[in-house]
């Protein structure tokens, strides 16, 4: 997810499908194994991967490529890189309201008050 650039928890919530709490655990986590940076912006904290993560993942990555499930994902984070944080807070990760449709996998898996 973070290949193609810094990420917001909230952001990456909304493709996950989990909750904030859980989604900034696994972060805690990746960030302890110098695998990914933050850098606070204002009221958000961005994530990054740190070189060393990108280097030593490149034979995952390359595995990860062909999986449908991470496809759509990275066509969802397409759409939800156009959307400033202010606007997806705000709608509360309803992506429907930013007229923005979940992939067919991905809807099944999501809560139906969030479909």
């Amino acid at each position: 997810m973070l290949r193609g650039g810094p990420l917001c928890v909230c952001q990456m919530t909304a493709v996950l499908n989990l909750a904030p709490s859980t989604v900034s655990a696994h972060l805690s986590e990746l960030r302890r194994a110098d695998l990914v940076t933050e850098r606070k912006e204002g009221k958000w904290v961005e994530y990054r991967l740190t070189e060393d993560a990108g280097a030593a993942a490149s034979v995952a990555w390359e595995r990860l490529e062909r999986d449908p499930t991470i496809a759509q994902d990275r066509a969802l984070l397409r759409e939800l890189r156009k959307v400033s944080l202010e606007e997806l807070c705000r709608v509360e990760l309803d992506l429907s309201r930013l007229g923005i449709q979940l992939p067919a996998l991905a809807a099944k898996s999501r809560p139906k008050e969030l479909r």
